[in-house]
């Protein structure tokens, strides 16, 4: 099946994001931003998910490669801001996560499905989990700062679902 009916991707909501500022250091917030970007449900985990994604879809998706290459783009522009988050709060932005003991990000976080259904669902699923998350963190961090980010990246995570939901219905995978 090709992709020609796939409308064009909007990849991200057309909304500026916040300044990236803290009301001052934090371990507890910088813990949490570590996560955002090195844990099983992190940008990092996304940004690869959606690097396979582009490359083993092409061959027979071009348009929907594309798109999640530039979701891609969009979820690097989101791991930036959480790492220049977490310097500001006061940790070191590298992948990784744990209060106590530090673990690193791996690439065995996601899985790798070979059918572009079930790699779809799969990111649908993520996005999910990533909006699970980032809500519980604007509903519990006093930052105001910190939470204004959080909700402006829920925003394009809600519109990544939209899009992969598309796709899914539009390729018949149910």
């Amino acid at each position: 099946m090709h992709d020609n009916n796939i409308h064009e991707c909007h990849y991200q909501v057309n909304a500026p994001y916040p300044p990236v500022r803290v009301d001052g250091p934090n371990p507890v917030y910088a813990d949490e931003m570590l996560s955002n970007m090195g844990d099983v449900v992190s940008e990092m985990s996304d940004i690869t998910r959606y690097f396979y994604i582009a490359v083993v879809a092409k061959p027979q998706f071009g348009a929907i490669a594309t798109c999640f290459h530039h979701i891609s783009i969009v979820e690097m522009h989101h791991l930036n801001i959480f790492a220049e988050l977490a310097l500001q709060l006061g940790a070191d932005p590298r992948l990784w996560c744990g209060r106590t003991r530090k673990r690193w990000w791996s690439p065995s976080f996601i899985s790798y499905p070979c059918e572009i259904c079930d790699l779809i669902a799969e990111s649908i699923e993520a996005e999910k989990a990533a909006i699970r998350k980032y809500t519980r963190q604007a509903n519990t961090i006093c930052d105001k700062n910190i939470v204004t980010i959080l909700n402006r990246i829920i925003l394009d995570e809600k519109r990544h679902i939209r899009i992969f939901r598309e796709m899914y219905e539009q390729l018949q995978c149910l």
